[in-house]
């Protein structure tokens, strides 16, 4: 099995399941997975047995699972998720400016969920909740009860324009279709405000099918570090000439080197 390391990042060749078991229990912080959905017939679109075990054994035990998919393929991945211990945090829907449409006689499909997963305490893992700059000026009228007097005055306060608002938990964001480099790629700006919610800066992002590298951008981007691995040797050649791009050099490997046995490099 090939492997490179670019700056932050390291990248891997091969089957996902073979890769996580040569790296070290609880080493990393996020597991950002867009696994096959196994909603078509298409040859790369098979869903991966066994993939979900391998990534939880290198995730730290107040680490965070992200999982992309449609919602045919994330039910059933529920039980399997609560067999390994985790727990439902949350969801994000993911919204395009076009779908698909499988069938004529349904809603045309233009989004896909990312859910959050999380074991132990949930005071215990990283959380950093993300706000955008876009509040409307606005005076909203409140009532007050002053102390004592029973008396009710009215109030009021000023949202202006541009402060902080709680990201919502549907975010807008076109897909790459016309430009991407992998037939499933994520937007990148998708997936920076899950990189800073979940990883601590410094931290670690694993993504068992990396595809393009979208999420080893995004977490390069954020100064986190990335594992990608990736089965198809010209997206891993792919995705490593990208990441090349993002480079920022960092002072040490994420792990010792011995610590693996996937020694080849890759020219990026």
């Amino acid at each position: 099995m090939k492997h490179t390391v670019i700056g932050a990042a390291e990248l891997h060749l091969g089957d996902c399941r073979d890769v996580l078991a040569q790296l070290p229990a609880d080493s990393v912080d996020v597991v950002l997975a867009d696994p096959p959905y196994g909603d078509t017939s298409l040859e790369w679109d098979s869903i991966v047995p066994g993939w979900l075990p391998a990534a939880a054994r290198v995730l730290k035990p107040a680490g965070s699972l992200w999982i992309f998919g449609s919602m045919r393929f994330l039910a059933p991945l529920f039980a399997e998720a609560e067999a390994l211990g985790f727990k439902y945090s949350q969801d994000i829907v993911w919204e395009k400016q076009n779908g698909t449409g499988f069938h004529a006689d349904r809603f045309r499909r233009v989004h896909e969920h990312a859910v959050m997963f999380y074991r132990g305490a949930w005071a215990d893992v990283y959380q950093d909740t993300q706000y955008t700059a876009d509040a409307t000026a606005r005076t909203v009228r409140r009532k007050q009860r002053p102390a004592h007097t029973g008396n009710i005055d009215a109030g009021h306060y000023v949202s202006e324009d541009g402060g902080p608002l709680m990201m919502r938990s549907v975010i807008y964001a076109r897909n790459e279709h016309g430009r991407a480099i992998h037939p499933t790629q994520k937007p990148v700006e998708l997936l920076r405000p899950l990189v800073r919610y979940s990883c601590p800066p410094g931290g670690v992002v694993l993504d068992p099918f990396s595809g393009s590298a979208s999420a080893g951008e995004a977490a390069m981007l954020e100064g986190r570090r990335f594992i990608g691995i990736e089965k198809k040797p010209n997206h891993f050649a792919d995705g490593s000439s990208r990441l090349a791009l993002v480079h920022e050099p960092i002072q040490k490997p994420l792990f010792a080197r011995e610590a693996l046995d996937v020694r080849a490099e890759v020219p990026a």
